[in-house]
């Protein structure tokens, strides 16, 4: 086609010259050995951890990724991480893992909590955003929330005064604030965001959240490109439900986050469709972005009903983590198809289908 006849067919069909400068990318050229398949350790957890897990499994073997799994039996009842799992994730750099049930009460640690101070996996992303054919009470909901996973109510630090009277640390350090609002700053400018909105409560908790509020302040000043917002966490909260389209990024210490990624993830489709990670200078476990109490429901085990689209998002995450797009792109477009389709959804979503029937589907869209 000659460039004479590029007018006059953008006036015939409107759209003619974008369709054709965009419906082939700039290709992606790996380094020499970017395509030798990479390990990665693989924990399914409790509940129904085996059952998304499996799931991914399928779909990585389906699409031929140059991943393989070590995988480990751990549960969420152990008194500590084995160390050849550790191992494992510190040699692979990267892990996938299942829900791990934390006992409510008792002397039992979170094994989620020890795995990610035991790695430093300081930062949790959460992305929460509309799917195409899920229908929402919201529109354009597409946020980040990045959590500081290392200290604050997570520090672990309690003990009994006396009979009854029970103390709880809360512990906020300038590093870990300043670090964690750098992660943030980074993100938001690796993948053209235009906001950050850091939530606290230093109307109360001057010291505390004080510190990291003036950490945000001091990174913030360094990205003059990035809007940058404060919001106390109560008032946060209202706007989330009310709206939510405000928010892009989002940076939190570690109990805020939680609390707001759970509710930012129901207000965009549920927590079975939410991906997200924890990451740190050398290491990165890949894992459903909210579980909202999710991994013990016996009647998705026995049923075989649970959601793997969060996890399935999370993989293609990691894949891109891995430096292998082609995949990712591969196994997100087939998750957003299924789910735009709505012929095969889980009871989450509003249908009647198992975690296999899913799975095949998403197998069956892939390019």
């Amino acid at each position: 086609m000659s460039r004479r006849t590029l007018p006059f067919l953008k006036k015939l069909v409107p759209g003619v010259r974008s369709t054709m400068i965009t419906s082939r990318s700039v290709t992606y050229m790996p380094r020499p050995g970017d395509g030798a398949p990479r390990a990665v350790t693989l924990i399914p957890g409790d509940g129904v951890g085996p059952l998304v897990t499996g799931a991914v499994e399928q779909v990585m073997e389906a699409m031929h990724a140059p991943v393989y799994f070590e995988k480990y039996d751990i549960h969420g009842d152990m008194k500590s991480v084995p160390p050849e799992v550790i191992e494992s994730i510190k040699k692979n750099k990267v892990c996938l893992k299942g829900g791990l049930r934390t006992p409510v009460g008792g002397g039992v640690s979170s094994l989620n909590v020890l795995l990610r101070k035991e790695l430093d996996l300081y930062a949790s992303l959460v992305h929460c955003f509309n799917l195409k054919g899920l229908p929402t009470r919201h529109d354009k909901v597409d946020i980040v929330v990045i959590r500081e996973n290392t200290e604050g109510e997570y520090s672990g630090l309690e003990h009994e005064v006396v009979p009854g009277v029970v103390e709880s640390l809360k512990v906020i350090t300038k590093f870990c604030s300043e670090r964690i609002a750098k992660y943030a700053f980074e993100y938001a400018y690796l993948n053209n965001r235009k906001k950050v909105t850091a939530v606290h409560k230093a109307n109360i908790m001057k010291l505390a959240d004080g510190l990291f509020l003036e950490s945000c302040r001091e990174i913030a000043s360094k990205y003059p490109s990035i809007q940058y917002n404060e919001m106390i966490v109560d008032n946060c909260s209202m706007q989330l439900v009310s709206k939510p389209e405000q928010f892009d990024v989002m940076v939190t210490p570690n109990l805020y986050g939680n609390l707001v990624a759970n509710t930012a993830a129901g207000i965009a489709g549920g927590t079975g469709v939410m991906p997200g990670g924890n990451v740190g200078a050398d290491h990165a476990i890949f894992e459903q972005g909210a579980s909202a109490g999710n991994v013990g429901n016996q009647k998705l085990v026995e049923q075989k009903t649970a959601n793997p689209v969060a996890l399935l998002l999370s993989s293609a995450m990691m894949l891109r983590h891995l430096q292998f797009p082609s995949f990712a792109d591969r196994l997100e477009t087939a998750v957003k198809r299924v789910i735009a389709e709505g012929k095969y959804r889980t009871e989450d979503l509003g249908g009647g289908s198992t975690s296999q029937e899913v799975t095949d589907a998403v197998i069956a869209n892939l390019d």
